[in-house]
């Protein structure tokens, strides 16, 4: 098992990447990106492939409207040339109020738009001439208002033929999609002892339909990470994030997270916390997160619960635990928990 973590994207960059590059020092195998409706994730990857040496740096999400799959291909490429063969992708739909409010697009086909994605930047990487036409025309056919395009492939060399493709996914249909296709899972809010009810069948779908010279399907998950005897508190700091999710990441009936809360066993209390987030109460709402959600989403406690704790994760099929350290002393959490895998 390696051990990752997820960038900071919400305050100042540098800070954050400074952060990073001290954990890589502590052992820190990989760091994840993510992007939001904030700063965009591939300024920031390639400004860590400048000051990292060692660990891997990896995009968690590039949605797949709001650039072309011969984009990301090249976003991929151009991490994998600068860092020297350590970018990793990661995919997804995001969400209607993402894509829609932010970026101007339809929320439609999520499943195969993910799908093309990730057979076109495999391809555009062994150097194909493209000459496809689904979702995305590559080139773009006359009676869609082409007039001089013509099949194209990569212009030089990509330092790999293969970087690795994580897909985040929730639902059944995707789940199964990236099971099969996909080199690595990013499952969100991910509670280990849960996980088996809620995927189990997706997963099992998923594998019985994969390339074998694909090799095991990845997974990278985990959350905030604390060691000590007062350790637990630190526990009430997922409230937020859970709430965020489940609460407030889209309208009723149309929120994955809640959905996935739902799965979980936590019906009620999926939609009190979205009825008072919805509502503007968010502190309601985060009061409202079950303490067992929090506990079992996150590694916070005496040092010999938190080694149980990563076996938790490691027996649910992660192959990455992502944390987010927190106290007074990341650099010493990250080593601890290195040791230990």
């Amino acid at each position: 098992m390696e051990i990752s973590l997820p960038l900071e994207y919400a305050g100042d960059p540098r800070t954050a990447c400074d952060q990073a590059v001290a954990l890589e020092a502590a052992g820190l195998d990989a760091v994840w990106v993510a992007e939001a409706y904030g700063f965009d994730s591939p300024t920031l990857m390639g400004y860590l492939a400048a000051r990292t040496e060692r660990m891997k740096i990896g995009a968690a999400i590039l949605n797949v409207y709001s650039r072309t799959p011969a984009l990301i291909a090249q976003t991929g490429a151009g991490l994998d040339a600068v860092s020297g063969g350590r970018a990793m992708i990661g995919l997804g739909a995001s969400g209607p109020q993402v894509v829609e409010g932010w970026h101007g697009k339809p929320y439609d086909k999520p499943l195969g738009r993910t799908r093309e994605t990730v057979d076109l930047c495999r391809r555009i990487w062994r150097r194909e001439t493209i000459d496809h036409h689904g979702i995305t025309d590559m080139p773009l056919p006359p009676e869609k208002g082409g007039k001089l395009g013509k099949p194209l492939k990569f212009l030089g060399r990509p330092v790999r033929r293969e970087i690795p493709l994580y897909v985040a996914a929730l639902g059944p249909a995707n789940v199964e999609m990236t099971a099969e296709i996909a080199d690595g899972w990013l499952p969100h809010l991910f509670v280990p002892e849960k996980a088996r009810q809620v995927w189990g069948g997706p997963l099992a779908r998923g594998a019985a339909k994969r390339d074998p010279a694909r090799g095991p399907l990845r997974t990278v998950a985990g959350g905030l990470l604390a060691i000590g005897d007062d350790a637990a508190r630190h526990r009430d700091l997922a409230r937020p994030l859970i709430a965020l999710y489940v609460g407030g990441m889209g309208a009723p009936g149309k929120n994955f997270y809640n959905d996935l809360a739902v799965a979980y066993g936590y019906e009620k209390e999926a939609a009190k916390i979205q009825e008072l987030y919805l509502g503007g109460n968010k502190r309601d709402a985060e009061a409202a997160v079950p303490a067992e959600f929090c506990e079992l989403m996150t590694l916070c406690g005496p040092e010999g619960y938190v080694r149980d704790r990563v076996e938790a994760f490691r027996e649910a099929g992660v192959t990455m635990l992502n944390v987010v350290p927190t106290g007074s002393d990341p650099v010493k959490l990250v080593e601890t928990v290195k040791s230990w895998l």
